[in-house]
Parts: structure tokens; sequence; C-alpha cells
């Protein structure tokens, strides 16, 4: 079993346009409305492919009710929690040759109380999880520290903690020693002041996030693929998409499927990087099942040991 928590939701609307010019009129091709928050994605794509998975999920407003029935809809087993604020709502412009424009709102503040009654309910749903994935940024005035104090009272509860966050955030759940977080390349980056221009840089950067905390790094790295860097050793592997259609929620896929594979080793990578690579192939944020996977998995995951001389792609 695996819990997510998604402390800043969202409605997200996909709209497909073949070309994004600033200041034009564009028709839209196709436009799709998903729920949205990294947890969120995380749990649709353990459905998806019938991994146990609950989410925790605060909602307010209309925009929360229609993510609490969008939810639903996909049968979505979840805690939700109603908050005074409205959940947010984001966009995303996705152009045909793959290129994601995003515009997300910062979401809504959550009291003291209403952080306590998230715990809770993580706490609740997690009596028998394998693992607690916290993940997305935090709403609006909430204090950075707030996924390092989770992390640690987790831990008390014997719960496996993993992180996908980003700046502040992220380095200050670091020290709380999350057993896995999930940087991309830009987070990667930030979190250890590297420029993460060769695979090399990428390995190096996430050694230095294990030396300030965490046990397993699981580097996203665009269409370079991703590196797993853990006790066990180093891997490199790479899914290349021949059409890719959206990158949002392919992030939230990979940890997905890493976790569903066991969360260790080159096998698991290769799990997470042909779930990964199924996503990017679909519209909107749609999560893979095991037809798309199996589609990718038969002939275009590659993983090896790292190569540290091996360029990445210019700000991928």
């Amino acid at each position: 079993m695996i819990v997510t928590l998604t402390l800043n939701p969202s409605l997200d609307r996909t709209i497909e346009v073949g070309s994004l010019t600033r200041g034009a009129v564009i028709r839209a091709a196709a436009a799709h409305l998903d729920p949205g928050g990294k947890g969120v994605n995380v749990s649709r794509a353990l459905l998806a492919n019938q991994v146990p998975s609950c989410a925790v999920v605060p909602f307010g407003g209309d925009e929360g009710r229609r993510l609490i029935a969008l939810l639903s809809a996909e049968g979505i087993d979840m805690v939700t929690v109603p908050v005074t604020g409205p959940t947010r709502s984001n966009v995303a412009l996705a152009e045909s040759d793959g290129t994601v424009t995003k515009v997300n709102e910062p979401g809504t503040a959550l009291s003291a109380a209403e952080l306590d009654a998230v715990a809770e309910a993580v706490l609740g749903a997690a009596s028998s999880a394998d693992w607690v994935v916290a993940s997305g940024s935090l709403p609006p005035r909430v204090p950075a520290d707030l996924y390092a104090r989770l992390c640690r009272r987790f831990a008390r509860a014997g719960i496996l903690v993993a992180v996908d966050t980003s700046g502040p955030a992220l380095t200050a759940a670091l020290p709380a020693g999350p057993a896995l977080v999930k940087p991309n390349r830009e987070e990667l980056a930030e979190a250890t002041g590297m420029a993460i221009t060769t695979l090399g840089d990428a390995v190096e950067a996430a050694r230095r996030l294990r030396a300030m905390g965490a046990r397993t790094v699981l580097a996203s790295l665009g269409a370079d693929g991703a590196v797993l860097v853990q006790d066990d050793g180093v891997w490199y592997g790479e899914g290349p998409v021949a059409e890719p259609r959206s990158t949002v929620g392919a992030g939230d896929a990979m940890l997905a499927g890493f976790l569903a594979a066991g969360a260790c080793g080159q096998e698991a990578l290769a799990e997470a990087l042909a779930w990964a690579s199924a996503a990017v192939a679909l519209p909107g944020s749609r999560m893979p099942g095991p037809a798309d996977i199996a589609a990718v998995r038969r002939d275009r995951i590659r993983t090896s040991t790292a190569d540290p001389a091996l360029p990445l792609r210019p700000g991928g």
C-alpha cells in the first residue's frame, strides 16, 4: 500500500495546440481536464496498474469539489480533508513537438489546524502502508520545513517516506532523512548549486543529496532519462519516446513505477522509465496502464552503469 499526500492539489486543464505564438489567437486541437497535483498523479498511475494506493487530498471551494468528483469517477481510494480556501486551477499548453508551457496558480494557504488534520489523515491511512509519498509544491505561507517535520513524524511510525518537491522545501527535508527523493535536473542544480551538464554532474549532485540526508535519489533528467543513486550502486537509464504528447505528470508516473517495482536497483529504474515514457506518449496528464507500459517496455528502455562523461542536452 502506498499513501500519497498532495498539500496543493489542482484542477489541470491541458490544451493541445500546433505551436504557441505569443499574442496570437490559437485554435486548440483538443482539451483535457484532469485531477492534478503530484501526489494525486502518483495515485492515479498506481490505480491504472492495480497497485493499492490511498490519496490524502485537502480540498475547498467549487474547484475542490470538482477535483474530488473527478477522482471519485476514476475510482481513486482517498481520504479528503475539507479546508477553507479554494483548490487551485492550472493550465498547460502542449505543442505538437511535445513542448509544454504551464501556468500554475499558487494555491491557498492552510491553517495550522488544517495542516494537523491532514497529517492525522495520512497517519490514519498509512497504518498498513509501505510508503508515504509527500510531493508537490507547498501552499502559500506554509513553512518550508513542513515536509521535514512530516518525514520525522511518519518515520517515528515506521513508515518509509518519499519526497518529491523543490526549492527550500526540498533542502529542508533532506536532514530529516527521507528514504527517497525524486528531484529533476533543475531541482538537483538548485539544491546543490551545481551546473548539471553531464551525467557525471547529475550523479555527483545526487550523491550530495545523499550526503545531506536522503537515502535514495531518483533523479529525472527529462529527455535524457534518469539516474538512480543508492547504497547498492549507481544506474542510468533512458526511454526515448517517438511521438511525445505531454510531459505533464511524467515524473509522477516515474515515481509510481519505481515504488511499484520495489524501489531498489536497475530493474526498478527500468520500470520507472517505462511508466514515465508511456505517460509522455499520452495526452494531458493521463496516466499509463499496463498496455501502454508494455508497449514501451518491450524495445525502448535501456539501462546501464552511469558513464560520467555522457553529455546532457542543453536546458533539458
